[in-house]
């Protein structure tokens, strides 16, 4: 049987450095008996009655809370959705955020942490990866033929407890999830809302008529991050980055796949979870007309090809099932660039 070398994601790049202050205990927060942070406490305000958004949030990536996109390939555009597929056969190696160049608007619905510092003339959003995005609050409006830029350009306005955030300037270099392009007509609109001291709930919504036939929304939910700071996570910061091993495609995985009896596939059928480097991962195994699914974080259902009764190949990873006597799955091994992921079976 041929091996299959598969490619990395992007943040398999991103070198999380050594913790500083990263069990420091956030002074002036509510807390439980216990001592820990109390989530659930009333949000807090600002001087003007606003709700105050500060503080290191995390994506939360669970499959019961959190979808990609609801769009389909019938609300793309023939061009977009071309290129999707031929971005798909290489599991998206020409992504340019391999190369170390900002997410851009991806930005908006990634997973890990971010920092945001909230004034009255500006709201600040800060990266693991040392970008930043600057959303004024000052009144004025987008720029109506802004110089595009990989961050693009933001603004914000109240209304009642959420925040408004409108971005449009994007360059149309960068990759929107599920490696779906985007063009430079591209404009983001976010709804920030903190029901209570520990939650963020964010309702991003796409459009770009250039591109798809409709907009979308995608919802991110993120938990408050008390008690640490960000750690900043350097992209391609050593030379050996791995990045000769981003080789093979979705076809040679198909070509070299194997039959596997559907009663077995059935008994990997789960959700597993685990830490990928340093953040929670979540890989959801479904099936369906006779073939196995992989989704990560709640995030888009793609089909694997079996390469032998428990390795499987087809996403840009590969996965290697772990089964007991009765081979029903225990866990699932995540195979990556930068090494093998064991994740446990949750349900």
């Amino acid at each position: 049987m041929k091996a299959i070398t598969t490619v990395i994601i992007a943040t398999a790049c991103m070198t999380p450095l050594a913790a500083q202050w990263a069990q420091y205990r956030t002074p002036g927060i509510p807390r439980t008996a216990d001592g820990k942070p109390n989530l659930t406490a009333p949000a807090p305000r600002t001087g003007d009655g606003k709700p105050d958004l500060s503080g290191v949030w995390e994506v939360i990536t669970d499959v019961e809370g959190r979808t990609t996109a609801d769009i389909v390939a019938a609300d793309v555009q023939p061009w977009a959705q071309e290129l999707i597929q031929q971005r798909t056969e290489n599991f998206g190696r020409d992504n340019p955020h391999y190369k170390c160049l900002p997410q851009g608007p991806i930005y908006t619905t990634a997973n890990g942490f971010k920092r945001f510092v909230q004034t009255p003339a500006m709201f600040v959003i800060l990266n693991e990866d040392l970008t930043y995005r600057v959303i004024h609050m000052d009144g004025r409006a987008l720029e109506t033929e802004p110089n595009p830029s990989w961050m693009g350009y933001s603004v914000g306005r109240w209304e009642g407890d959420t925040l408004v955030v409108e971005s449009n300037g994007f360059n149309g270099r960068t990759w929107l999830m599920g490696y779906r392009p985007h063009t430079e007509s591209l404009r983001i609109t976010e709804r920030f809302r903190r029901p209570d001291f520990g939650h963020l709930e964010v309702a991003v919504t796409f459009q770009d008529p250039k591109a798809y036939k409709r907009a979308w929304t995608v919802p991110i939910y993120s938990r408050l991050a008390a008690d640490t700071e960000l750690i900043e996570a350097v992209c391609n910061e050593f030379p050996n980055n791995e990045q000769q091993h981003w080789i093979g495609t979705v076809s040679d995985a198909q070509t070299n796949a194997v039959e596997v009896d559907p009663e077995i596939l059935k008994k990997y059928v789960g959700v597993y979870k685990g830490i990928y480097l340093r953040n929670a991962e979540v890989v959801e195994v479904t099936l369906s007309d006779g073939k196995l699914f992989v989704a990560l974080n709640g995030g888009e259902k793609r089909l694997v090809f079996p390469q032998s009764e428990t390795d499987f190949a087809g996403t840009g990873l590969s996965y290697r099932f772990i089964r007991d006597d009765r081979g029903v799955a225990t866990h699932v091994v995540e195979s990556r660039v930068s090494g093998d992921y064991k994740y446990e079976r949750q349900k």
